[in-house]
């Protein structure tokens, strides 16, 4: 009994010194706080891709008679360069001469001018009347890479195409009849044109090359957009006289900065389409002019060409100013330039070109129109 009563007493005061450690709440563990600052950060924001740039001239290149975009397939290609008949009696009737890039003109016999058209850009139904060669217009097409055409020509002239190896298209050869046709409501010698359809079934029958050489690199250097000469004689009208038969003019249009052609006392008008010839460029090319055999009853003139200098005026946005020119045959390209002998830049579009004569011809450039 005794025994019983020990055991009960010492199973209490186990079962008490359990309760009561178990009673003790748990002591709970500090975490060290940081001292250090929290900084937020920025999440960064997407990266756009950019939109692709358009090449606003894709598919063009630089023509090398204007300067301006033209099609690439159209700006390779060779020019053609066509005598253009101009006494007053057929230019009422000539037709496509506003659609050239480039015109020269020139005396010829009797003191009447010819006009040479550089046509790359066109699309000519009509064009002509066309007439025949000269032998310093052959050496002019020849610095363009050009196909030369013409109806009929001076053995001066056919010379210089052999000389010079100039492609040709003639009206006089058997590949006339297909290249040009006649307008019977006018007469002839004034009535033989062709077309752009014309000129080139002649060029693919003789099977001449379609672009330019792979060396050419151009007539002309251009500025990259329209520039105003910085000095210069103010040249509102310009007067070109080659004689007292012919005597053409030019009148400034400030607001769209071009020169209008008059001659025969009219406005220079394309009978193709309306138009009055236009220039943004003036070239007036002092040369020797002389009859190429004196005496002669043709009175046929020469321009030497060969190994030739000379002065001249560049006129363009209402200014002219003084320049220099160098012409040798085996080099080719006729090159311009500025007083001070550095290269003359000419603007974009359309240039006219005079082979004026020194001696007996006039060039007037004035402020006043009338």
């Amino acid at each position: 009994m005794k025994k019983k009563l020990i055991v009960t007493v010492i199973l209490a005061c186990f079962i008490a010194t359990f309760v009561a450690c178990k009673s003790k709440p748990e002591k709970e563990e500090t975490v060290p706080q940081s001292t250090e600052e929290v900084v937020p950060t920025d999440t960064p924001a997407p990266t756009q891709t950019p939109e692709p740039t358009m090449d606003p001239h894709a598919g063009e290149a630089r023509s090398k008679l204007t300067g301006k975009w033209i099609p690439e397939n159209i700006a390779k290609k060779r020019p053609y360069a066509m005598m253009i008949n101009n006494i007053q009696y057929a230019a009422q009737f000539q037709s496509g001469a506003s659609q050239a890039s480039i015109i020269y003109e020139a005396k010829v016999e009797g003191g009447i001018t010819r006009l040479m058209g550089i046509f790359e850009k066109f699309n000519a139904k009509k064009l002509g009347s066309t007439r025949s060669a000269r032998h310093y217009y052959v050496s002019v097409a020849s610095e363009y890479d050009a196909i030369f055409v013409h109806f009929g020509h001076t053995k001066f002239a056919t010379s210089k195409i052999e000389k010079l190896k100039v492609d040709n298209i003639s009206g006089l050869s058997g590949i006339g009849g297909l290249v040009f046709y006649r307008d019977n409501s006018i007469p002839a010698p004034h009535n033989a044109f062709t077309s752009k359809e014309g000129l080139e079934k002649g060029r693919k029958k003789l099977k001449y090359r379609k672009n330019y050489k792979d060396d050419y690199e151009g007539h002309y250097s251009f500025y990259d957009e329209d520039t105003d000469l910085a000095e210069g004689k103010i040249a509102n009208k310009v007067t070109v006289k080659f004689s007292g038969y012919s005597a053409p003019y030019f009148i400034y249009n400030k607001d769209k900065k071009m020169y209008y052609r008059y001659q025969y006392n009219n406005k220079h008008i394309d009978a193709s389409n309306g138009k009055q010839l236009a220039f943004k460029n003036l070239i007036i090319q002092y040369v020797d002019d002389e009859p190429i055999v004196p005496g002669h009853p043709k009175d046929y003139r020469t321009i030497n060409f060969e190994n030739a200098t000379g002065k001249g005026k560049y006129i363009s946005n209402g200014k002219a100013i003084n320049i220099t020119w160098e012409k040798n045959e085996k080099k080719g390209i006729m090159k311009y330039y500025n007083k001070d002998g550095s290269e003359l830049f000419v603007n974009p579009g359309k240039t006219y070109i005079a082979l004026f004569p020194d001696s007996d011809s006039k060039l007037t450039i004035s402020k006043k129109v009338k």
